[in-house]
């Protein structure tokens, strides 16, 4: 059972239990978070823990224990869902929505309900067979009884990426062509086969921007469920001041001073930065602040 409050206890020991869920569907004092089209329902500041009895048809999983213990179960449900829909639309929030809003537990409970909802609506046949996957360990896999392959929930590893001047006074940012020329954010990019997440920073930058780093610092990660990734976030030092936008993914880079970083958190400009529920957005405010120092991984310019 876990030992911090603002960890969620995943009960891994309920999972292999012969009919977990539908035991704790029938006991007293189960609780149930909700997914409808990769959106929860949030009030004061948490997300809203329904009954079993106010769900009615769903896929089911075992999200764990909540804070006091009680069991906490995931309900996956159609965008359009009879029994659940009588709740206001604008308590059904996404993640980008929720910005910093929520407390690492509920936030916890949020990415991990989104995840698992997700992987259990798009995996529902074998990749190697095509058979119905028998759903098993309360909803965290599936078994293929046409050739006995295991399915789990799976998590796509992405870096991204801080990169300050070699004088550590601006800090690079890029606009994404997706955002039009209406945001700046930090480097990012998903870890291909074969790649070291180091490799990958550099492969990502020395693409997007023509950057050399020559150092790279592990900062922290977080879970991005659009729907299974996992950013690991960084913070690089650059080379050089060379930078050039590839003009396809990014159409332009832009070296930021601190002042400008400063306005454009307040909402001031010059440019538009991610909203507050992104890691992009933390390591940014670190970097404003002078607290992107951390243990040194790579002091290579280039991946060899």
């Amino acid at each position: 059972m876990s030992t911090r409050s603002d960890t969620l206890d995943r009960a891994a020991e309920l999972r292999a239990q012969p009919g977990a869920i539908d035991t704790l569907r029938a006991a007293e004092g189960t609780r149930v978070v909700v997914v409808r089209d990769r959106r929860l329902r949030i009030a004061d500041r948490a997300v809203v823990r329904a009954r079993v009895a106010e769900v009615g048809d769903a896929e089911w999983a075992l999200l764990g224990r909540d804070a006091d213990g009680a069991a906490l179960l995931l309900a996956s449900v159609p965008p359009e869902h009879e029994s659940i829909d009588a709740a206001p639309e604008e308590t059904w929030l996404g993640l980008r929505e929720v910005g910093g809003m929520l407390d690492p537990l509920e936030a916890e409970i949020f990415v991990t309900a989104v995840a698992l909802a997700a992987w259990l609506i798009d995996v529902r046949h074998c990749s190697r067979c095509g058979t119905l996957l028998e759903l098993r360990n309360a909803g965290w896999s599936r078994h293929c009884d046409g050739c006995d392959a295991q399915h789990f929930p799976r998590t796509d590893p992405a870096v991204i990426v801080a990169v300050e001047s070699p004088d550590g006074e601006r800090l690079l940012l890029g606009a994404n062509a997706a955002w039009r020329g209406t945001m700046y954010s930090c480097f990012a990019g998903f870890v291909e086969a074969g790649e070291s997440m180091e490799s990958t920073v550099h492969r990502e930058l020395a693409e997007e921007a023509g950057v050399r780093l020559r150092e790279l610092h592990y900062v922290s990660s977080q879970p991005w469920p659009y729907p299974r990734s996992l950013m690991v976030g960084f913070r690089a030092v650059a080379a050089d001041e060379d930078v050039a936008a590839d003009g396809e993914e990014i159409i332009d880079v832009r070296w930021l001073t601190r002042d400008e970083i400063g306005r454009a958190l307040a909402g001031e400009g010059p440019v538009g930065l991610p909203s507050r529920s992104s890691i992009a957005r933390r390591l940014i405010e670190d970097w404003h602040r002078g607290e992107l120092k951390r243990g040194v991984l790579s002091e290579r310019s280039e991946p060899k």
